[in-house]
Order: structure tokens, then sequence, then C-alpha cells
């Protein structure tokens, strides 16, 4: 036995009923559809998800949950231990200090220094907003916070 003498099992197989190709075919004419009607009709039929002219069930829900205030913020958070690993007593931090140092990725970023750490040295500290557990952390160290220029 070879490949090409493989065939499939007698009467396992029908051919296709080849639909609109003439009456002698036997689905000639109307195409096996009946007559007349919204089914006969070419793109006939309700649509998927149609309710009998109820509101369907993908229209009563809401299209995306909550709301997106658009003039929010976000800030970039440097925590006070980062600013104890990565200045020397006496720094400025500013925008462009911590771009340098790579911890924001660009200048205009805001930045917002929390309280997580602890501080030992003095800083002076101008960023967009400080938390005030970092605020209390860098005065007691001797540093202080200015508004960011």
């Amino acid at each position: 036995m070879q490949l090409n003498d493989l065939r499939p099992a007698e009467g396992s197989t029908k051919n296709r009923k080849r639909i609109g190709r003439g009456n002698s075919s036997g689905h000639g004419t109307t195409a096996g559809r009946g007559s007349k009607g919204q089914l006969s009709r070419s793109g006939g039929g309700k649509g998927a998800g149609f309710e009998g002219g109820q509101q369907p069930l993908a229209m009563r829900l809401p299209k995306l949950p909550g709301f997106t205030n658009h003039s929010r913020v976000e800030y970039a958070p440097v925590n006070v231990s980062r600013l104890e690993n990565l200045y020397a007593d006496g720094d400025v931090v500013d925008g462009a200090s911590l771009v340098e140092k790579g911890v924001i990725k660009a200048e205009f970023i805001p930045v917002k220094v929390l309280g997580d750490g602890e501080l030992t040295k003095k800083l002076t500290v101008r960023v967009d907003k400080v938390s005030a557990s970092a605020q209390a952390k860098i005065e007691a160290a001797g540093g202080k916070v200015e508004a960011a220029c």
C-alpha cells in the first residue's frame, strides 16, 4: 500500500450542496431560503445581540468604569533614604541634579520627596512637593526645603 492508494471509506464523504446554481440542482430559484421575508434577503435577519427591540445588554452596561481626571499631576516619588545615598552633605537637590544622578529621566518631570528612610546629611531640597514626614526629617538633619524654581 502506498500513500497515493489511500482513499476515504465508501459513503463517508458527500459532495457539497451547490446552492443557487439552477433549478435542475434542486436548490435554484430561492436557493433554499423559502420565498419572501427578511430571512430570504441577502444580509437579512437580526444582528448578533438583537433583543427584540429591547435595549441590548452591551448598550445597557457602562462603557468604561470610573472616571479619569485629566488634570491629575503624576509625581515621580523619591524617598529620603535615596537622597541619603546619592548626595553629599550640603548638596542641593533639584530637578537638574536628580537627572544627573539618574533618578528621573527629564528635568521637567514633577518630583515629590517622601519620608521613607533616615537622613543624616544637611541638604537643600528644591522640588515640586515634599511630604510632611520628609520635610520633618530634612529639617531635623539641619537641611531646608525651598519652593521649586
